[in-house]
Formats: C-alpha cells, structure tokens, sequence
C-alpha cells in the first residue's frame, strides 16, 4: 500500500480516536456494527474480517481500522506463509488478503482459502499487470479486488461490500470483466444448456456439493457410492470441461450460469 493509503489510514484512525465520524467512519459503522436493528426490527450482526498481509506495519494498521470503526477482526496473519485452515477457524465474514506480487502464490492461496472456508468472502488487495492476471483471480474465487494504494475508505466500503454479497473492482478492470463475459456467451451460443457443459446427470449433480466443500468422502456418502466412484467423476469433469481442480469446475460452471 502507498505512502498516500497509509497516510489516509492513519488519519482515518486519529478521527476516529477523537470522535470526528468521517464518511468511511459512517460506513463503517452501518455496515459492521451493533448500533441498531435492521428495518425488519432485528439486531445487525457483527461484521467480522480476517487479516492477512505479508507487511506487519501494514496488517496492523488495517486491523486497527477496522476495529475502530466497529468492525470485529478475528485474525491477524501474514501472508507467507498464510494456513487455509487457520482462516478457516477464525469463522470471518471476509478474508482481506494482500498479494504477495507473484500471481500463482496468489492464487494458490485463495483457491486453499476457498476449498476450506467456501462461505468467506475474498477482499484481495493487489497491484495487477493486466486484465488477465485480475481475470484469473476472480475465477479463483474472490469476491473484490482493490488496487494496493486505496483509500482506507475504499477499504472499508469494499470489506462491506464483498461481506453485503456485491462484487468489487476498479472501473477498469470492470470493463475487462464485461468484456470477458461477452466473449464466452459468444463462444458457447451454439451450445444447449440443456447439455451442462457436457456433464452427466450424476455429474451435475456433484457440482452443488463440491461448491459446498465436501470432500470425496462426503460425497461418496452422499450418494452411496464409493470414494474411488466419486473421484473418477471428477477426473471426467475435469477432462470435459478443461478444468485444473475441484474450485475450477465449480467456477466453469457457475460462469455458465447453471449454478447461483
């Protein structure tokens, strides 16, 4: 994050210490606080958010921000080496990562996020290169994706956001995701959605329950079939429809709309 963003945070954070409510401050305290019911008369819940950035001065400043505009923070980590399952059992609402400037680790990071805590939103703050590199990183799995010198603002607005189900992303990279969504509804025109990607029944069926994080075990069970049954499956899935892994079907598959 620039110098400019931490700046901001920090003054973000002396209003807060002196009662001086900002217009992040005000959105911070709607989105993720106690402070009253919601318009069908029940309590708001308490939005919690995970830390994780490789800087220490970094996630510590965040997590300051966060807190003190009544936003729960459940975990502070690093991102190097950061363990899936430790995010998982913090039990967040939304997951702010920041990259770790080399795309793979960030994707691999997110997919092992998502694979063990499926129902956690994804904030990644990170400085992309191109279209692409972001491209990959929402079929991956996140919900939101800022530039690395945001506002806190920007920051507190995205963390609501991502938690209230909306995606994020600056204009430009929105444009990008238009732009790729046009072209594989062109791509796909002269298939039936009646084909499912060319699943079988059996294997559509699947493809909720692996969305929902059950392990082969689980499925197996589910179905009352063997584990090795439910593997085969998935080696076919992915051999139809060129997917890497378990996460990469249910995104191909969701990007088709056969999944909400």
């Amino acid at each position: 994050m620039s110098a400019s963003a931490r700046r901001s945070l920090a003054t973000d954070m002396e209003s807060a210490r002196n009662g001086r409510p900002n217009g992040a401050g005000q959105a911070a305290s709607e989105l993720g606080g106690k402070a009253g019911p919601d318009a069908g008369g029940m309590p708001k819940a308490k939005l919690s958010v995970f830390v994780a950035a490789d800087n220490r001065l970094l996630r510590e400043a965040l997590a300051r921000m966060l807190a003190k505009k009544g936003i729960e923070v459940t975990g502070l980590e690093s991102t190097v080496p950061l363990r899936a399952e430790s995010v998982a059992q913090a039990n967040a609402d939304v997951l702010l990562l920041t990259s770790q400037g080399a795309l793979h680790d960030d994707l691999l990071m997110i997919q092992q996020v998502r694979a063990t805590a499926p129902e956690m939103r994804i904030l990644l703050l990170g400085m992309v290169k191109d279209a692409g590199e972001f491209l990959q990183c929402v079929r991956a799995g996140i919900s939101g994706y800022l530039l690395h010198d945001a506002s806190s603002q920007e920051v507190l607005e995205g963390v609501g956001a991502v938690h209230a189900g909306e995606a994020v992303c600056p204009r430009k990279l929105c444009t990008a995701l238009f732009r790729y969504f046009e072209s594989e509804a062109a791509s796909m025109a002269c298939v039936s959605p009646r084909r499912r990607l060319g699943l079988t029944r059996r294997e559509q069926q699947l493809v909720p329950l692996i969305a929902k994080g059950l392990s082969n075990k689980e499925i197996a069970n589910h179905f009352s079939v063997s584990e090795q049954t439910v593997k085969n499956h998935l080696y076919r899935m992915k051999q139809k429809i060129g997917a890497e892994d378990r996460l990469d079907i249910v995104q191909l598959y969701r990007a088709q709309g056969f999944l909400i």
